[in-house]
């Protein structure tokens, strides 16, 4: 598992499946990973191993729209995804009502 995180820290770009949390989940409000408290609006996102605070370049594979987001919760735990967006953060590069989305993202 070391080499794993240490081979996903070494390259810079992965791609996945995205989805969000925080808008009628119950998530809004909760104490994240880091401490912090969950808000929808703020620009953040869950990953399951990347240091807390790491800042990441998110793009929708299909829209090509982008947006930076800091980790600050552990996640996602279903479906095989890469990252759960807060919903602010997921609505600024696709419509909500796609659920989940194909992205890319980048270390910054």
């Amino acid at each position: 598992m070391t080499l794993i995180f240490l081979a996903e820290l070494v390259a810079t770009t992965q791609c996945g499946i995205a989805s969000y949390y925080g808008k009628g989940d119950g998530f809004a409000g909760q104490i994240t990973a880091s401490g912090e408290v969950m808000s929808p609006s703020k620009m953040t996102t869950a990953h399951k191993r990347l240091p807390m605070g790491t800042r990441v370049r998110v793009t929708n594979r299909r829209s090509k729209r982008s947006v930076v987001v800091r980790v600050n919760d552990r996640g996602p735990y279903s479906g095989g995804r890469i990252l759960d967006l807060s919903y602010g953060a997921f609505t600024r590069i696709s419509s909500p009502s796609s659920g989940v989305i194909p992205v890319c993202y980048t270390i910054l």
